[in-house]
């Protein structure tokens, strides 16, 4: 079973989250604070990360964590990250895909929140099993 580790300080948002992936048949492990994140993480070994980007202490502590979360150990360097965010409609910046790198935002892919959570279940399905073609 695919393991997949919410990364977000929104509890609503999460434990919404994590039913609707759990009734698709992934474990979830919830993580509500950013300082911890990295820790739960190389306890839990996901096989995917949904990570925010804004959290209370730092409205940016996502970017950072994300790198983080690529030098905390060779498996994470592989898990992919889909960021989701709504940073754009709090900061107007513009900010999308074309923004993800290897050194300054190491993610898979990003979403925009709200985002619908039927969406969000294909974006981890298609994460976790990309097609081949």
């Amino acid at each position: 079973m695919d393991h997949v580790l919410i990364i977000d300080d929104d509890e609503d948002f999460a434990m919404a989250t994590g039913v609707a992936l759990r009734s698709s048949g992934y474990e979830v492990s919830i993580c509500l604070e950013a300082q911890q994140a990295v820790a739960v993480a190389l306890e839990h070994a996901p096989d995917l990360i949904v990570l925010d980007v804004m959290f209370p202490e730092d409205p940016s502590a996502g970017f950072s964590l994300a790198r983080e979360l690529r030098r905390a150990s060779d498996r994470l360097k592989q898990v992919p990250i889909l960021m989701l965010t709504a940073v754009n409609s709090r900061f107007p910046l513009g900010f999308n895909r074309r923004d993800i790198d290897g050194e300054w935002l190491p993610v898979t892919d990003l979403a925009e929140k709200p985002m619908d959570l039927d969406v969000l279940r294909l974006k981890v399905a298609e994460l976790l099993h990309p097609r081949k073609g």
